[in-house]
């Protein structure tokens, strides 16, 4: 049995995507394979129209931003090293400026840059990831259940950020969640997988009517009946 089997997908530049389905079916694998931290046994991936192997990792993450559920942030370095990081391996250091503006980008005080990450909430420190992850400048973000840890107010308030900055930046977005009431608030399109393989490529408005077949349908009952309940606590 193959992680991820059979799947053919054409996401547009400019498009913002979400990859929503249960736990093991592939979602994170097919993420993985964007920016060949996992490498595909049949088929290809390409990006920007070039096979994603014919590059180098390091070459190729550097045109790709990645935000992990994990955050990943080092213990060891301040806020602003931890946002730096991608830069410095790459050669130029990161002026402290810019560290500034990315941390403004995601509406943390420029100030945060000296503090250890140990001393940030959550929220926080998944916001120093997200702009980590755009310190490079890419042209394609991908967010492997990003917001999955934090609490169901921050978590609102995060993703509606991610989504007004690739907006405002131009991005091409890519993510992964387990919920389907984030993917349908955030997504201009979600693609529900199911051991391994595409089941259903919506719109969320198309979704929210009844389309993508059984299994989608079962993801969307979930929010749809939540938003009945409170609909009727309202009246």
């Amino acid at each position: 049995m193959f992680a991820v089997e059979g799947v053919d997908l054409d996401i547009a530049a400019g498009s913002f995507v979400a990859l929503v389905g249960a736990s093991g079916a592939g979602k994170s694998t097919l993420l993985k394979m964007v920016n060949a931290l996992a490498v595909p046994s049949a088929g290809r991936v390409t990006f920007a129209g070039e096979d994603v192997t014919a590059h180098d990792p390091p070459t190729l993450r550097r045109r790709i931003g990645y935000v992990f559920q994990g955050i990943g942030l080092f213990p060891h370095m301040t806020v602003g090293e931890n946002i730096g990081i991608g830069p410095r391996l790459a050669g130029p250091r990161l002026a402290r400026e810019r560290i500034g503006e990315l941390l403004e980008l995601v509406e943390l005080e420029p100030g945060m840059a000296d503090r250890q990450p140990d001393e940030l909430s959550g929220g926080q420190r998944q916001r120093v990831g997200v702009a980590r992850a755009l310190a490079n400048d890419p042209q394609l973000l991908l967010m492997d259940e990003p917001f999955g840890a934090l609490d169901p107010i921050t978590r609102d308030a995060l993703g509606r950020r991610v989504r007004k900055l690739h907006d405002e930046l131009g991005l091409t977005s890519v993510l992964v969640t387990h919920d389907m009431a984030e993917a349908l608030l955030l997504a201009d399109r979600v693609v529900v997988m199911d051991a391994g393989r595409v089941v259903a490529d919506e719109t969320p408005e198309a979704l929210l009517k009844g389309a993508g077949g059984d299994i989608a349908q079962g993801l969307v009952a979930v929010p749809r009946e939540q938003a009945e309940r409170l609909a009727e606590m309202e009246r």
